[in-house]
C-alpha cells in the first residue's frame, strides 16, 4: 500500500474498531465502573499492572483487588494501613503479580495521592520531550522509591529498553480526548500528541505485516520507531492506531 492508502486503511480500522462495543471484552472495562477521577486512576493502574496473559484472567484478578479494595479504590487507599494489608501476603493476584506487590503498590499510591490529588502530575512532560520516554522513568523511581522490593519488576522500565506496553496503555486510557467512549480523557493537562501505541504481540505483529516497523524485537526502540510512522498519519493522536492494529491483530482479519 501507499503511504496514504495506508493511512487511509488505519483510520478506518480505528474507527471501526474504536467504539463502547471495545469495553466489553478488554481491561479497560474495569475503570468504567468508576465515576470518580482518582477511583479511575487506581482501577486502571492497578488493572493495567496486571494486562498481560489470558484477558478472562486478567479481568477476574483485577476483580480481585477491587474487591480487596471494597470496590472504592481511592477511599481505601487513603485509609488503609500496613496492618490492613496483612492478609494479602497469602493472596496470590495475578500470574507473578503476588498478593506482597499488591501491598507494596498500595502504599506507594497512598504516597502519590498524599502530596497529588491526582496521578497526572507524576507523568508530565517537561520541555524539550517528544513522548513519555523520561515521563516513565521519572513516575518509576517516584512511584517505587528507594525501597528494593520485589514489586519494582512490575514497573517497567524505558531506560532498560522496555516497551512499557501496560504503562502506555494506562496513559492512553487517561490522556487520549475523544467521544468515542473508550478512553476517558481524564487527564487535561498532558497532550495527547505524545502518546505511543502500547506494543505488544498484536501491534507488533501487525504493524510488521503492515512494514510500519522493521525492528524484530518489541522493546522502546521499535516504539519510537513506530512513532514515527504513526505521527506522519496523525500527529496530534498517534495513539488512536492502537485501536487498529490491536482490533486487526485480536480478529485475525489481516
Amino acid at each position: 500500500m501507499t503511504f496514504s492508502d495506508l493511512k487511509i486503511f488505519l483510520d478506518e480500522k480505528a474507527e471501526l474498531y474504536n467504539t463502547p462495543d471495545f469495553i466489553e471484552n478488554d481491561p479497560v472495562q474495569i475503570p468504567h465502573r468508576f465515576s470518580l477521577k482518582q477511583d479511575i486512576e487506581i482501577a486502571g493502574f492497578l488493572t493495567a499492572t496486571i494486562s498481560w496473559g489470558n484477558r478472562k484472567s486478567i479481568l477476574k484478578d483485577a476483580e480481585k483487588m477491587l474487591n480487596f479494595m471494597e470496590n472504592s479504590p481511592y477511599d481505601f487507599i487513603q485509609n488503609v494501613s500496613e496492618r490492613d494489608l496483612k492478609p494479602l501476603e497469602k493472596i496470590s493476584i495475578h500470574r507473578t503479580f503476588t498478593g506482597e506487590d499488591f501491598a507494596a503498590f498500595i502504599l506507594n499510591l497512598q504516597r502519590l495521592y498524599s502530596q497529588n490529588e491526582s496521578l497526572e502530575n507524576s507523568f508530565r512532560i517537561e520541555q524539550g520531550e517528544t513522548n513519555f520516554y523520561h515521563a516513565l522513568e521519572r513516575f518509576r523511581g517516584n512511584f517505587l522509591g528507594d525501597a528494593l522490593h520485589r514489586s519494582r519488576k512490575h514497573v517497567s522500565s524505558t531506560y532498560k529498553n522496555s516497551s512499557a506496553k501496560r504503562l502506555l496503555m494506562f496513559l492512553r486510557w487517561m490522556v487520549r480526548q475523544d467521544r468515542k467512549g473508550v478512553d476517558f480523557g481524564l487527564w487535561k493537562d498532558i497532550d495527547p500528541k505524545y502518546l505511543s501505541v502500547p506494543l505488544d504481540v498484536h501491534t507488533g505483529n501487525i504493524s510488521r505485516k503492515l512494514q510500519l516497523i522493521q525492528r524484530k524485537q518489541n522493546d522502546w526502540k521499535t516504539v519510537e520507531e513506530m512513532d514515527v510512522v504513526l505521527r506522519k498519519f496523525d500527529a496530534s493522536d498517534p495513539a488512536k492506531y492502537d485501536f487498529a492494529l490491536f482490533g486487526l491483530g485480536v480478529s485475525k482479519s489481516f
